[in-house]
């Protein structure tokens, strides 16, 4: 069976840690609130949550209690939903990371594939709205990547350049990780690979294997450009990710009013293009996760 014919995974990035609620209001702050969007978003067809833990004030955190408190309140009101935490910080110290990969156990955690000038610029004020060196160095993965083992965590390579792609090669060879691994192609941030359609293409060629290979990959597309990054991801046998972490708007430009706007657009496409939704169970399957 060809990568097109699988049913697409569709993953919700239902926070993010840089906007807030007087850009969006519809990003979440406290636990009932992810809990909410949750269930709109496995509703419109999400199979797997990523996870940036908030305060009830907004204010990002790295706590144990909050990443507790959220993840209990989603699987209470999503049983068996994927959960998948962010690992990704600037100045936040890796021991505070893996700690609440410890205490919590996702069945899935991002893992970042390469050091990178990640930004965010607007061409309105001829500036940056953000910058930084974000520091993921081969000691630093592979940190991350035997503590995941150690806890039976699945890693969740995300790759914001082609390059970023290739640093899996050694990772194999070594042993540490095994196909089918799940990778991400992260498009559109000032400093990674630009948000271009052709793009997609070169970035899944990339993948061991090729696109058609073993190893399951997915688009996440930041900004407005989403839409046609997540087509073509579709349309080349992947899978997708949406929510207010990528992305506030909905094709025809207007604000989604939850992630459960965003989930259903990208439903809507996969259709679309012909191809059937993974449900939760089939995500656990394709992904190599033990069964709810």
């Amino acid at each position: 069976m060809s990568k097109f014919e699988d049913p697409v995974i569709i993953s919700n990035s239902i926070s993010g840690v840089i906007a807030n609620r007087e850009q969006c209001p519809a990003i979440p702050y406290t636990p009932e609130e992810y809990a909410a969007e949750a269930r709109r978003s496995v509703d419109e067809g999400a199979s797997q949550i990523h996870i940036h833990a908030r305060t009830p004030d907004g204010t990002p955190s790295y706590e144990i209690e909050d990443f507790q408190a959220i993840t209990e309140a989603i699987k209470s009101e999503c049983p068996g939903v994927i959960i998948n935490y962010s690992t990704g910080a600037i100045g936040v110290p890796m021991e505070k990371r893996i700690a609440y990969l410890e205490a919590c156990r996702p069945d899935v955690a991002a893992l970042n594939m390469s050091s990178m000038n990640y930004a965010k610029y607007s061409r309105r004020r001829k500036d940056f709205v953000f910058k930084a060196v974000f520091e993921n160095s081969f000691d630093t993965i592979i940190e991350f990547i035997t503590a995941m083992n150690d806890l039976g965590i699945k890693p969740e390579h995300e790759c914001f350049d082609a390059g970023h792609v290739a640093n899996l090669d050694p990772l194999y060879d070594m042993g540490l990780i095994e196909q089918p691994s799940q990778i991400s192609l992260v498009m559109g941030v000032t400093g990674g690979i630009r948000p271009t359609p052709r793009n997609v293409a070169v970035m899944a060629d990339q993948v061991p294997g090729g696109p058609e290979g073993p190893n399951n990959w997915q688009v996440i597309g930041i900004s407005r450009d989403q839409w046609k990054l997540l087509a073509t991801a579709i349309t080349l046998g992947g899978n997708v990710r949406a929510g207010v972490e990528d992305n506030l708007y909905l094709p025809d430009g207007s604000m989604c009013t939850s992630n459960g706007d965003l989930i259903g657009k990208a439903r809507q496409m996969v259709e679309d293009a012909g191809r059937k939704v993974a449900t939760i169970s089939e995500a656990r399957e394709t992904l190599g996760l033990k069964a709810a």
